[in-house]
């Protein structure tokens, strides 16, 4: 993960950290990690494809969609919001299986529960390039 293009955190300290920790699982790709994150009724939405509904659904979906490249690296800018409510601005640094690098820029706003766990996610990039032959 790269934080050192950060220029604008809303988050407090606690909230920014557990944040980090949150996208450093993602980017090892730990699923089991991931999910302990998440609500039983997390949603995740990618663009305009249907959302997907609950922690199992999002938990397989996820496991097969990251299979589908090798590394996935977040380059934050920009962290909009609140604690519980909030948008990330990121350049996501992408290694697909044939060693070609893919950069796609993205937005991902995330909800929070009242015990702190993910309940929302919605995220909006074009990765059509990380499947291109």
């Amino acid at each position: 993960m790269i934080t050192s293009n950060l220029r604008i955190n809303q988050l407090s300290d606690d909230a920014y950290q557990s944040y980090l920790r949150y996208l450093e699982v993602l980017d090892e790709k730990d699923i089991d990690a991931y999910a302990a994150f998440l609500a039983d009724d997390v949603s995740i939405q990618f663009g305009n494809a249907p959302a997907v509904e609950g922690k199992a659904a999002v938990v397989e979906m996820l496991a097969g969609y990251w299979q589908s490249f090798k590394s996935i690296e977040h380059d934050l800018t920009n962290i909009y919001g609140t604690d519980r409510a909030y948008v990330l601005e990121a350049l996501n640094h992408y290694k697909r299986h044939d060693g070609k690098k893919v950069t796609v820029r993205a937005v991902a706003f995330t909800d929070k529960d009242d015990n702190g766990l993910v309940s929302s996610i919605r995220v909006f990039g074009d990765t059509s390039a990380l499947f291109d032959a």
